[in-house]
């Protein structure tokens, strides 16, 4: 049977190559991938992505070539990311614990949660691109996070990459709390690569959600990713960063994480190994 992928994408920027990359690989091998956006919004691509010779300041070397500049375009000026599904209209929201009857309304998201799991067994895997995006609207989106726990409950392949890894390590119970990632192996945005200033994002909402037409450059990244995956892996989990080497990816299932951009192909292509031949490890 065709493998089916789902893949939540910013609709606050995504880097252009780290959906592209996996995603071409992945159709390329008969997959099937549906995108999805936290609001069912058209997700748009950052547009240093889609500019041939790019030069990143903190590596100081080109990071979006012709090839991923053209396809990045193509995709941003195509309809294949027009109509996502919608996450807030599939999943439902924990509710606030002060609220009134948060028993029954516990309960009930429960039970509404359970059903929207049992959706997932179309599912093979999961794909988190990366981008300064997802820190504002997937990284802390519980709705995403019981979307990652779902995979995790049915032993399904979690794939995330650069800011995106973020989720692995904020996605958890609320009753036990404990990091997902806890004693496992991971990659993600190493300290030394972080922006000093102009962290942008490619649209920005105003406070009912209705899209403002702007984009913005913002200072460094809103938190060191690295931080915070070395104290959620813990004491018996390891922390890759890679530094000075081009590919940080790391597979140490069912997370498949990748460091940046130029990992992207390869986390495509290793999913493919996931599924195909039962890979379960690579990168340490």
């Amino acid at each position: 049977m065709t493998k089916r992928i789902l893949c939540c994408i910013s609709e606050w920027g995504y880097w252009g190559e780290e959906f592209v990359g996996p995603y071409d690989v992945l159709i390329g091998a008969g997959y099937t991938v549906d995108v999805m956006t936290a609001y069912g919004r058209k997700p748009p691509a950052l547009p240093p992505s889609m500019e041939a010779g790019y030069l990143d300041p903190p590596l100081d070397k080109v990071v979006t070539d012709a090839h991923y500049a053209k396809r990045t375009t193509e995709v941003d000026k195509s309809d294949l990311l027009a109509h996502p599904i919608n996450l807030s209209a599939w999943f439902p929201p924990l509710p606030y614990f002060n609220g009134p009857s948060f028993g029954h309304n516990l309960e009930a998201y429960y039970n509404q949660r359970n059903a929207c799991w049992d959706d997932l067994d179309r599912y093979d895997a999961l794909l988190l691109p990366g981008g300064s995006g997802p820190m504002v609207d997937m990284v802390n989106n519980e709705r995403l996070h019981d979307v990652i726990l779902g995979f995790l409950a049915k032993g399904k392949l979690i794939a995330a990459e650069c800011y995106s890894v973020t989720c692995l390590a904020f996605a958890r119970d609320w009753t036990e709390r404990k990091s997902i990632i806890w004693g496992k192996h991971v990659t993600g945005h190493a300290r030394e690569y972080d922006y000093k200033d102009g962290t942008g994002f490619a649209q920005m909402y105003d406070y009912e959600g209705k899209p403002m037409n702007t984009s913005a450059n913002f200072g460094p990244p809103f938190y060191p990713l690295e931080y915070i995956l070395r104290d959620a892996v813990g004491p018996d989990g390891q922390y890759h960063g890679g530094v000075g080497h081009t590919i940080s990816t790391i597979l140490d299932y069912p997370f498949l994480t990748g460091r940046s951009t130029q990992d992207s192909k390869l986390v495509g292509q290793l999913m493919v190994q996931v599924l195909e031949n039962g890979l379960t490890r690579y990168g340490w």
